[in-house]
């Protein structure tokens, strides 16, 4: 169980340890899992009442008995005093108060998309929920969308396979050691979760249990369920089949089949002195649960009668056993084998062993197949049936291919999958008293992707998946998240999606996985997770609520010419061989060129406009339409060399656009395609639609393109002349070590050079670094770089012809090259709107004007000021004229750390708004009478500017204090829960060392951070993303997004629920595992599990399913308070936090917890009353 922390003292590091103790919601009536305090204003002087509400004697006994058996103990009176003191602090701002008094709950909420190497699969046909389990010991289970629960082993081992108990809400998991776990879906507070209720580890020494022979359980090759589930039978790999109780986990001595007992009614000439081999596969009759049908290795299957411990039948095989299937009725029996056949057997009465099948066929013979790994038999009330197996295909033609064959009377479907074949099995009905299976979907579990089939369409059509979608169909590059998408935007590209994949008018089947109910509330605004992919495309996923849901494909290909035309001809030339292939799934992890590779995307929501930028150098403008159309595209280059000599590019060739009017699906649809020279990856880009512009940058500059007039407006080269490196291609920022001290120590030096002697070389040595010696803006990785942006701060006539500012930093060496990604290059510029306003508190020479800021890799920021003409009362269009662009300030940072974003702030310390969201009275209109200040963050310390003397104002120095540097920023506004109306603005950042960092805006005071990503995880470091409202995303996976939650207000987590019939039985519930680990990171990574409660006081399932099980350290969220911005290292004093000592005191008799609830009230008394003196 992980408890969420308060961002405050050590007082509210103690509430929130009673509050989720006791299973309910806070005495305040806030949410159990945020913690929020009565109000956001922080107490002016100390109150004892808080620790006696959330102490008193039935705070107590509540918590016992919700299972944390964690007993609170009085603070010392240093904890009292550092808690009054720091609420008396005077340097403390309004932001951090409101932080000490109404806490943000960060912390790992749920995980969107595939689960990374899935190992194993079951389906309850009565509960309609699927489970998948992983080769890192992630158990995860799905209902209808919204219905999630994830459990992790304890142990980091795979899952081989798992069985659900129908109806039950239970699931039984053998992982590859042998070992069996008992899961159990359980309610707490009308909301439920995953626990681990029981393990089982078979002994391995011989002749257990069994006389006869040596027998051994080393190792559990397959689980049969029997007896409405409280009976599991075991096959081994020494061939015996041992029987397990399957509530209490033990095993049932005097009842193990073992080989021997077997043999006796084998005919002597089939044993043959041969052993049977493991036990490949054991099947359950479904009207006669006295039977099981076993089948061994060698190829013998057995129809064992437990209640007269004898065999009714036997069928001597002589083909290697890979699966069997027993049909419905019980007479027929349907076997496959490794060398690609398989066999249907009679199995009606007669005593006599047989030897022969019915039939025997190899469906892709007569030449050497591969095994058939598994079969399935289905009947229909037509009187046909459905056989469906996986693998059998010709060893020497088609061996590399993944195969699910569907034969159904005459047809046959060979369904050829891109990624291995993990499981699948079939929606049909269960019921005994039903006569036919009647089969309405297939599910197919791959390595990459879950397939659904409709059975009962003819065609038999795919079903889309409202989750589980692979998101890594081709590999991310990018991602970009866009929030309150407006209603209007949303429904047109819902319904692009639509048009891209529209389903049969005669299909009539759904999703086949429904069950449980989605407690959660609908969410209030629509958010749109943008991913770029390395085949061209983006996609859309509405990640609003639990559930990951693919809206829109966007496709580039389209525009360029690629060799895919040879590769559709030979698809299409192959489609008349023999097996009759199918291709299913979207898992496409090949990519016809990769110069196709998105880089960067950005998207205005309020005119869906979006540009997409690429890997080589192509930098798209597309526009939404609702209508397929036929166009042509306009073309135009920018030469960011500007005909620079002695430049020889040795990368990729450009892409070649095709000419001519081309067809445009409905959706987005490209307007204009603008080529950067030369052909570098680009690693920056903004969209202002209000203002018809689009800024890029790549490895060897920035520029500036009006995409209305399709002409450019800026270009300017970041090459040194003298770098021959540079002038080859792509730039490398791995410098020698020698290097590095050596202008190491040239800056400590230079630091300690009077003023007077700095400020008089400034003018002219800065002006020339700046201009002639000024690294490409900077690349940092997929996902990594910060978006450039267009703001409008104010500046004075003429600043132009002002001096650059050279301000000084730490001299730290910031060249380092992040493994497994591109070099980091290029940089980050930014531009926003603002009305053209004269500020009256300004003299009269100062105005309010369009900008547009540049940050390099080497800490340069480059300030252009905007002429944009001026839009027509009532027009949306600016009019045709240029747009022009000056310059008008350049900033070098002395510590020359590259710089990773740019904010500017209003005179009220608030980022401006979007574009179009001031002039549509969408967002509240900015302060344009205070003094306005630009934010400079670079990978060492982040820095706020006055404007427009672009004079330092205040710093922090993030690398100095806590030894990390910035890897991505963010200003996300944080929403109140006990006050709707209040809110803050913040800066999130994220460190290489996977801390999530949050300053107060403008002063930068540190508030809190959290340990979010693991340090060694480079690849979800470099891919996080932030949201505007707190949350944000990263790869755990290549499949898996990671969602995670700053705020205590904006949360999305699963709230659900499920109809179980199993009664609870308090004997069986005792022997629940208390100590079940349960990581929120369900691809093994320790992770963090979110607890909050709900909105309306009553705790959800991850708030709650911490009670019974705690958390281990490394998994538990730490949040630190931090009262000044040189207090970097301090921390909460924890000497009254609960223990595990505290936890035993607690599980005495009844008498024993009574005397120590009086001694607790005594002890409380007694401190309050020395306190108050």
């Amino acid at each position: 169980m992980a408890r969420p922390l308060l961002l405050g003292s050590y007082l509210r590091v103690k509430s929130q340890a009673a509050g989720v103790g006791a299973g309910s919601t806070c005495p305040t009536g806030a949410s159990g899992n945020s913690s929020v305090l009565p109000s956001p204003e922080p107490r002016a002087a100390y109150d004892p009442q808080p620790w006696k509400e959330r102490f008193s004697l039935e705070a107590i006994v509540q918590m016992r008995k919700g299972g944390l058996g964690a007993r609170p103990q009085p603070p010392t009176q240093e904890a009292w005093l550092k808690d009054y003191k720091s609420r008396q602090a005077p340097h403390r701002s309004a932001c951090s108060a409101r932080w000490d008094a109404e806490p943000c709950s960060g912390g790992q909420t749920v995980e969107h998309g595939f689960p990374n190497q899935p190992s194993a699969l079951a389906f309850d046909p009565e509960l309609r929920i699927m489970a998948i389990g992983t080769r890192s010991g992630a158990v995860k289970i799905y209902g209808a969308p919204g219905v999630e629960f994830t459990g992790l082993h304890r142990d980091t081992a795979t899952v081989t396979q798992m069985h659900f108990l129908p109806g039950q809400g239970r699931l039984l998991t053998l992982l590859d050691d042998s070992s069996l776990h008992l899961w159990e879906i359980v309610h707490h507070n009308g909301c439920a979760h995953l626990e681990e209720a029981l393990s089982f580890q078979p002994p391995s020494r011989p002749g257990f249990d069994c006389a006869s022979g040596p027998l051994s359980l080393a190792r559990v090759t397959v689980v049969l369920l029997l007896a409405a589930g409280d009976l599991a039978a075991l096959g081994t790999e020494g061939g015996s089949v041992f029987f397990l109780d399957v509530p209490t986990l033990t095993l049932l001595e005097g009842q193990t089949l073992a080989p021997d007992d077997v043999l006796r009614s084998v005919p002597d000439d089939y044993r043959c002195g041969k052993a049977l081999g493991p036990v490949e596969s054991l099947q359950g009759h479904l009207r006669d649960p006295t039977k099981i049908l076993i089948g061994y290795s060698r190829g013998l299957l057995v129809i064992w009668n437990r209640a007269a411990q004898c065999a009714d039948r036997v069928f001597l095989g002589n083909q290697q056993l890979e699966s069997l299937c027993w049909e419905r009725s019980g007479n027929t029996l349907v076997s496959s084998h490794s060398d690609g056949s398989y066999a249907v057997w009679s199995a009606g009465a007669g005593g006599s062993p047989v030897t022969q099948p019915t039939v025997a066929t190899t469906p892709y013979g007569p030449f050497p197949c591969k095994a058939i790994n598994k079969i399935l038999w289905r009947n229909c009330a037509s009187g046909d049936h459905f056989i469906i197996f996986s693998g059998g295909m010709p060893r020497a033609s088609y061996g590399d291919r993944h195969c699910v064959s569907v034969l159904r009377a005459e047809t046959l479907v060979t369904l050829d999958f891109t990624s291995r074949i993990i499981d699948f099995f079939t929606v049909h009905s269960t019921r005994p008293e039903d006569e036919f299976d009647e089969p309405q979907a297939l599910a197919v579990l791959l390595e990459e992707e879950l397939v659904v089939l409709d059975l009962q369409t003819p065609g038999w059509p795919a079903v889309p998946a409202p989750y589980l979608a692979p998101l890594h169909s081709s590999a991310i590059t990018c991602s970009a998240h866009v929030a309150n998408v407006p209603a209007k935007l949303w429904a047109r590209i819902v319904s692009a999606g639509e048009q891209q994949s529209p389903q049969p008018a005669s299909s009539a089947s759904s999703w086949p996985i429904t069950g449980g109910r989605n407690l959660a509330q609908e969410p209030s605004q629509r958010g749109l997770l943008l991913t770029g992919h390395e085949d061209g495309t983006v996609r859309f996923w509405d990640a609003s609520g639990v559930a990951l849901r693919p809206l829109y494909k966007l496709s580039t290909a389209g525009l360029f010419q690629t060799d895919c035309e040879h590769a559709d001809s030979l698809a299409q030339a192959a489609e008349d061989d023999w097996p009759p292939f199918r291709k299913v799934g979207c898992f496409d992890p090949y990519s016809d060129d990769p110069r196709l590779g998105v880089q960067k995307v950005a998207l205005c929501k309020y005119t869906a406009q979006m540009v997409v930028a690429g890997t080589a150098g192509q930098v798209l403008v597309l526009e939404l339409s609702d209508v397929p159309s036929e166009q042509a595209v306009s073309v135009a280059s920018v030469d960011l060399l500007q005909d620079r000599e002695g430049f020889t590019w040795k990368g990729h060739e450009r892409l070649s656009p095709r000419t001519g009017p081309l067809p445009w699906p409905a959706g987005f649809q490209p307007r204009v395609l603008v080529q950067c020279l030369p052909p570098a990856a680009v690693t920056a880009v903004t969209l202002h639609a209000e203002w018809s512009l689009v800024a890029f940058g790549t490895s060897h500059g920035f520029g500036l393109f009006d995409y209305q007039r399709k002409s450019p407006v800026l270009a300017r080269c970041t090459l040194h002349p003298n770098d021959s490196l540079a002038m080859e291609g792509p730039l490398s920022r791995v410098k020698s070590l020698k290097k590095s001290l050596r202008q190491s120590f040239r800056r400590i030096r230079k630091s300690r050079v009077s003023g007077k002697k700095r400020a008089a070389n400034a003018n002219s040595k800065v002006r020339r670094g700046c201009a002639a010696q000024m690294p490409p803006l900077c690349l940092l990785g997929p996902g990594t770089a910060v978006e450039p942006q267009l703001r409008e701060p104010s500046y004075r006539e003429g600043a132009s012809g002002l001096r650059p500012s050279d301000v000084p930093g730490e001299a730290w060496d910031t060249t380092e090259l992040i493994p497994g990604y591109p070099e980091r290059r290029g940089g980050t510029c930014i531009m926003r709107p603002t009305p053209r306003l004269t500020s009256p508190r300004r003299p009269a020479a100062a105005h309010h004007g369009p900008t547009m800021w540049a940050g390099t890799n080497s800490g340069s920021v480059f300030a252009y000021a905007l002429e944009v003409p001026a839009a027509t009362a009532g027009g949306e269009k600016r009019p045709e004229r240029a747009v022009e662009a000056v310059l008008g300030k350049e900033v070098q940072l002395m510590h020359r750390a590259p710089v990773v974003a740019i904010a500017v702030l209003d005179g009220r310390g608030r980022p401006l708004p979007e574009p179009y969201e001031a002039s549509r009275d969408l967002a509240q209109a900015p302060d344009m009478q205070g003094g306005h200040a630009v934010l400079i963050a670079s990978e060492e310390q982040f820095k706020v500017f006055t404007l427009p003397k672009v004079s330092a104002k205040t710093k922090f120095k993030l690398t100095a204090h806590e030894g990390c540097r910035v890897r991505k920023v963010a200003l996300a506004t944080f929403a109140s829960v006990a006050c709707e109306d209040y809110a803050e603005t913040c800066l999130a950042c994220l460190t290489n060392l996977g801390d999530v960092h949050v300053f107060s805006v403008p002063g930068l005071r540190p508030q809190v951070h959290y340990s979010c990503i693991r340090k060694e995880d480079i690849s979800g470091i470099a891919s996080c993303v932030f949201t505007r409202h707190g949350q944000g995303f990263y790869l755990i996976s290549p499949s898996e997004f990671e969602r995670f939650s700053l705020s205590a207000r904006n949360i999305t987590e699963p709230l659900c629920s499920l109809d179980i019939s199993w009664p609870r039985d308090t004997t069986r519930t005792s022997h629940r595992l208390r100590e079940s680990p349960k990581l929120s990171q369900a691809n093994g990574t320790p992770g963090v599990v979110l607890a909050p409660g709900s909105r309306d006081g009553s705790p959800g399932p991850a708030r709650s399913k911490g009670a019974d099980t705690p958390e281990p350290p490394e998994a538990t969220l730490s949040p630190m308070s931090i009262d000044s911005a040189t207090s970097a290292d301090t921390t909460l004093d924890t000497t009254g936090d609960v223990t595990v000592e505290d936890v035993k005191d607690f599980l005495g008799s009844s008498e024993e917890s009574e005397k120590n609830l009086r001694n607790l009230a005594e002890d409380e008394a007694r401190a309050c009353a020395i306190l108050i003196k």
